[in-house]
This record gives C-alpha cells, sequence and structure tokens, in this order.
C-alpha cells in the first residue's frame, strides 16, 4: 500500500524542463502531463501560455520550483499572427467574433501604427487573463459577460519586427518584458487601425536566454522508455541561466555571501545579474553587481558553505 501511495504521488525529481508546449492545452495540463512522464512529486511551470499558443514553457520540478519566478519575470520572445478586421472576446482565435470591418491598411499605415508600441508604454490587460480583482481572477468575470476596468500596467517592447502583412494578416516578432499580452497588442493594433484585430497563432521563442530549439515536445518525451530515460532531459538551474556571466567566488566569499552579505570579485560586468560560483559548494546562486568589484546576493540555491 506504502509503494502505491509513492507511485501515486511521484518521486523527488529535481530539474527544469526544457517543453515546447502544443496549441490545445493550458500551461497546467501541459505541466501535468510532463509530471506523469517523470513521475515527478513536485512540479510548476513559468507563467502561462494561451491555450492556442505554442512553444516554449520551462517547467521546474522539485527544489527548483522556488525559481520559477526568476523565469516568469525575465523577457519574453514571441512569433504571433494577428487578423486585423475581426476582434473577438477573448482576443485570440478561440474567443467569439464581436465585430468585423472591411481593412483599407497600407503598409507605412501599418508600420506607423506599430511605432506607438516600441519602447515603454501602458498595456491594459485582456479580460481573458488570470489577473486578480479582490481575489478573483478576471476571466472568471469575463465569462459570467462582466467587463470591469483595469488598471494599466507599464510594459517595454524592446524590439517589434514586421515578418509578414498580406492586407490582413500581419506577422511579428517581438521581444517584450514580462506581464506583456500579445492579445491586448493585437487589440490595440486594431484599435489604432480602426479595424479591430485579435491574435490567430502565437509562439513563445524564449524565455530570458532559453529557446525554443532547445525544448522538448511532450510527444518526444513520452517516446523515451522509462521515467529515467525523460529525467535525463531535465537540466540543472545554473544550466538553464548561460546567458548571465560566470562569477567565481573566493570561499571566504561565498561564506559572507549565503549570510546575505554583499562581497568582492573579480571580472564582474559593470551591472546585472550574475552566477556565483565557489570551488567547494559549486553553484551558489544568483546576485546582482552592486558597485565596484562587489556583488550582492539575490536567490541563492545554498543557505551555507564553509570557510577555510
Amino acid at each position: 500500500m506504502g509503494r502505491r501511495r509513492q507511485e501515486l504521488r511521484g518521486e523527488a525529481v529535481d530539474g527544469i524542463l526544457l517543453l515546447d508546449k502544443p496549441a490545445g492545452i493550458t500551461s497546467n495540463g501541459a505541466l501535468q502531463d510532463a509530471r506523469k512522464l517523470l513521475h515527478a512529486r513536485k512540479a510548476g511551470h513559468t507563467g502561462s501560455l494561451d491555450p492556442i499558443a505554442t512553444g516554449l514553457l520551462p517547467l521546474c520540478f522539485g527544489k527548483t520550483t522556488r525559481w520559477s519566478g526568476y523565469f516568469l519575470g525575465s523577457d519574453k520572445h514571441y512569433k504571433t499572427r494577428i487578423r486585423l478586421g475581426e476582434s473577438t472576446d477573448t482576443g485570440d482565435c478561440e474567443g467569439k467574433i464581436v465585430s468585423q470591418t472591411k481593412v483599407m491598411v497600407t503598409k507605412q499605415q501599418l508600420l506607423s501604427a506599430l511605432d506607438s508600441f516600441r519602447g515603454c508604454y501602458t498595456q491594459i490587460p485582456p479580460m481573458y487573463s488570470a489577473i486578480k480583482v479582490n481575489g478573483q481572477p478576471l476571466y472568471k468575470l469575463a465569462r459570467q459577460g462582466k467587463e470591469i476596468a483595469r488598471e494599466g500596467r507599464e510594459v517595454v517592447v524592446k524590439s517589434l519586427e514586421v515578418l509578414s502583412f498580406d492586407g490582413q494578416d500581419v506577422e511579428l516578432e517581438l521581444v517584450s518584458t514580462s506581464g506583456f499580452y500579445v492579445r491586448s497588442l493585437a487589440n490595440d493594433l486594431g484599435r489604432a487601425l480602426s479595424v479591430g484585430g485579435h491574435v490567430v497563432a502565437l509562439r513563445r521563442l524564449g524565455v530570458a536566454g532559453l529557446r525554443v530549439e532547445n525544448a522538448i515536445t511532450l510527444e518526444e518525451l513520452g517516446t523515451l522508455s522509462d521515467p529515467e530515460a525523460r529525467r535525463r532531459k531535465l537540466c540543472a538551474v545554473d544550466q538553464s541561466l548561460t546567458h548571465l556571466p560566470a562569477i567565481e567566488l573566493s570561499v571566504d566569499a561565498a561564506f559572507y555571501l549565503c549570510r546575505g552579505q554583499a562581497v568582492r570579485a573579480r571580472n564582474l560586468p559593470r551591472e546585472g545579474s550574475v552566477r556565483l560560483y565557489s570551488s567547494d559548494a559549486g553553484f551558489l546562486g544568483i546576485g546582482s553587481v552592486s558597485g565596484h568589484d562587489t556583488v550582492t546576493p539575490d536567490r541563492l540555491s545554498v543557505s551555507s558553505v564553509k570557510t577555510g
């Protein structure tokens, strides 16, 4: 009976899986499918993708679930196709069409409209989102036919490129800060052009420094022979953060860092986040450059190290 209970709960599995999520499934559904394939006890995803969306969804298992917030707050890289001339109640092709307009938009008009969405601007989240108001997700209110005022959020679009435009469908590639809604972009772009718009396809190409080219699909994961073979597809936290410079600390510096103190280090960049290591403890965690040759702990993977 005890073994049966353990099989139902899963086993202690640590690591990060780079999943290429298929369309037609929620992020939590993809997470649970992957968890079962790995027979993992504890799991969490790093920010939802809409059911219509495909692409990179980093999944955290075991001890690495406490790192999920780092990926949630990181920049995202998307490729999307927006259909002008049609608005839906959800902002994507899963919703009901609520308005249709003939599109008479030139390429130059499109490019001019997109200029206002580059850089920093205030975006209104869609009603069909997981944002909570008074403890209730907005999408539940939307399903009841309710619409409430939403507070705008400051977002930054770091790059925005038009890949194609056929007079109605526009394909874009963009990099944005976390909290950005592509469905809101489609709605806002359609409004700016006075024709409406909604998302018909969305693919996430990257999260932080991770790329979808290195991800595995649920189908591919399922073809592997057993849970042990599937677990070999997991990577350690620091292997998922290779876009950050790696910094080696002395044993003494590592000791004081783990006590929450800023420490001195060599070869630091001028600013930003770094991966921190010591010869004795290996990967220590993430720190921020806080001054000349000084780094402050942000999130650590160890609680203490021995000092000489």
